[in-house]
């Protein structure tokens, strides 16, 4: 039985022109083999995976190729077939992370003194330098810095931070990128082309987003694959080896996230559960594909790739609204953040899918089974007779400077009173005349949220005349009339009336009443109605008496009809 040789062993570059990127580093060390100024220590550092030790390798035998000095080696000749062998007596690799004792590196410079056997050069090659002690390095020190003629150093670090600024500047250092997904891709295709394996474009894409910059990480992973696959390179054995769901699984996500269907959504969630997946990455792909939607609708000819197809992007495009959209993204990237704080990685999944849901702008259709109130989030209370209170006793030595109440409380005697009544909304939008006295109706039967809305609530109906609207805008909002927002707002009228309109803002004054202002002066009776009501307690009167205690008006707020 043969024995079987790993991809990443296999497919090892032995030239420059195979190596997958890393464009910066080949051309300066060409440019040196080409013009003759070799220097005497390189160090390679990079992330693992990118290439550190196979560029190494390959220089090596550019200097000591038989057909002279290139950076293009024959790898026909004694020299060149020896080091891609690994048992070339002039190419000395040393793994410092198991030599680290300075004993160790005395031993190993000893030799330095003496000439190669064969070759042209003798060849240091000291893998994880970083990993030598401080002795260590002090003992490599003098021959780095006056080597003989015939050596030369090259140095692989992960974490070239740890290594002594004394070495740093003895040596021609060359960081290693990492590498892009389109270029692992393009690679493991070629690969997988070449041995002839039955392999899909998606399950590609996958394990070159799983490599994370690492070549050698896909490749070794593509060797678990395709041993999972039988030979086969599958998108469906590639996402049940990595744990990640389905793409139509994400996509069913975005859906509901889209019609705000919480119940729907919270279901879903629970039915992952029995794919037990990786939380982590489900909000990776979440976030992913939230980024794709995100081009398409900036940039309608973007295509996609092979995990988003270009046609569901832009159906999904079609379906969320930006501003929703960059919400559900930097919540899938905090959740994804809080996911290692949250009770268990299942539960901070779920509560970041009812995040996203929670605090959508007001006004955004949600499914909950329950009027939503996002901005209760920062109103907490302790009930008492109707009331909420914290009192702070005053210090000792000052009784009459005590603050402290913060309250919630609603008047017994008055019936709660909401922003919504100073414009209710019509229980069957059927289109109005577009009279002035009509416009609070108007406004909360428009499909609005956001901006677009707050633009609408701002604005006085000064009148309608056949396809155009005229409208004067409250001078304390001027800030949101933009171009986009005037757009939305001319298309949600046009859909409103079943006939395109076209906006005309005139000069606004602080007569005309808007239904922002509307709401504002319910909410201050409200308010004023609250603080009466709060002040009249016999309780916040005991509390006064016997603390000293003063309330704030400011903190006093009336209790929503449903808290």
């Amino acid at each position: 039985m043969t024995a079987y040789t790993a991809l990443a062993r296999k497919w090892r570059p032995h030239s420059f022109a195979e190596m997958t990127g890393q464009e910066h580093v080949l051309r300066a060390l060409a440019n040196a083999l080409a013009s003759g100024r070799v220097h005497h220590a390189f160090l390679f550092a990079g992330t693992r995976g990118v290439g550190k030790t196979t560029v190494a390798r390959i220089l090596a035998k550019c200097l000591n190729c038989d057909c002279g000095v290139s950076a293009t080696p024959c790898d026909q000749c004694a020299s060149c077939r020896e080091i891609d062998a690994g048992r070339s007596v002039d190419l000395i690799e040393v793994d410092a992370a198991s030599r680290t004792k300075v004993d160790d590196t005395r031993e190993l410079l000893d030799n330095v003194q003496y000439a190669p056997t064969r070759s042209r050069y003798k060849i240091y090659l000291i893998d994880e330098v970083h990993m030598l002690t401080a002795h260590s390095f002090n003992a490599l020190l003098k021959t780095l810095e006056e080597p003989p003629p015939h050596v030369k150093f090259l140095l692989a670090t992960t974490d070239p931070q740890k290594l002594p600024v004394t070495v740093l500047s003895r040596c021609l250092q060359f960081n290693l990128k990492r590498l892009s997904v389109a270029l692992i891709g393009s690679r493991l295709t070629h690969i997988l082309q070449a041995e002839q394996l039955a392999f899909e474009p998606a399950a590609v894409q996958l394990l070159a987003q799983a490599g994370d910059g690492s070549l050698r990480d896909a490749l070794s992973l593509l060797d678990q694959l395709l041993a999972f696959g039988n030979g086969k390179a599958l998108e469906a054995d590639a996402r049940a080896m990595l744990g990640t769901v389905e793409r139509d699984q994400v996509l069913r996500v975005v859906e509901l996230l889209a019609a705000g269907d919480a119940a729907g959504l919270v279901s879903y969630a629970r039915s992952f559960d029995e794919f037990a997946p990786d939380y982590a990455q489900l909000l990776d792909q979440l976030a992913a594909l939230l980024e794709r939607i995100a081009l398409k609708q900036l940039v309608p000819s973007f295509e996609g790739d092979e995990l988003h197809p270009a046609d569901v992007l832009a159906r999904l495009a079609a379906l969320i609204g930006a501003e929703d959209l960059q919400l559900y993204y930097q919540t899938a990237i905090l959740g994804r953040r809080d996911l290692a704080l949250a009770p268990d990685a299942r539960t901070g999944f779920r509560m970041t899918l009812i995040r996203m849901l929670a605090f959508r702008p007001p006004g955004a259709p949600v499914s909950l089974g329950a009027q939503p109130a996002p901005a209760r989030a920062a109103m907490a209370g302790l009930p008492a007779l109707q009331s909420a209170a914290a009192v702070t006793p005053p210090p000792p030595a000052s009784p009459a400077s005590a603050t402290g109440v913060s309250v919630s409380a609603a008047p017994a005697s008055a019936a709660p009173l909401s922003a919504a009544s100073a414009s209710p909304p019509s229980s069957s939008p059927s289109p109005m005349s577009g009279e002035a006295g009509d416009w609070p109706q108007i406004v909360a039967a428009l499909e609005l949220q956001g901006v677009a809305r707050e633009l609408a609530r701002n604005c006085a109906l000064l009148g309608r005349e056949g396809a155009v609207v005229r409208l004067a805008l409250d001078p304390r909002s001027s800030s949101m009339r933009t171009r986009a927002m005037e757009d939305k707002l001319a298309q949600a009228l046009s859909r409103y009336f079943g006939a395109s309109v076209r906006l005309q803002f005139e000069p606004g004054e602080d007569a005309h009443d808007t239904p922002a202002r509307a709401a504002e002066r319910v909410e201050a009776q409200r308010r004023a109605q609250a603080q009466l009501a709060f002040e009249a307690d016999p309780l916040v009167g005991t509390l006064k008496e016997r603390f000293g205690a003063s309330v704030l008006p400011e903190s006093v707020r009336p209790v929503e009809p449903n808290e």
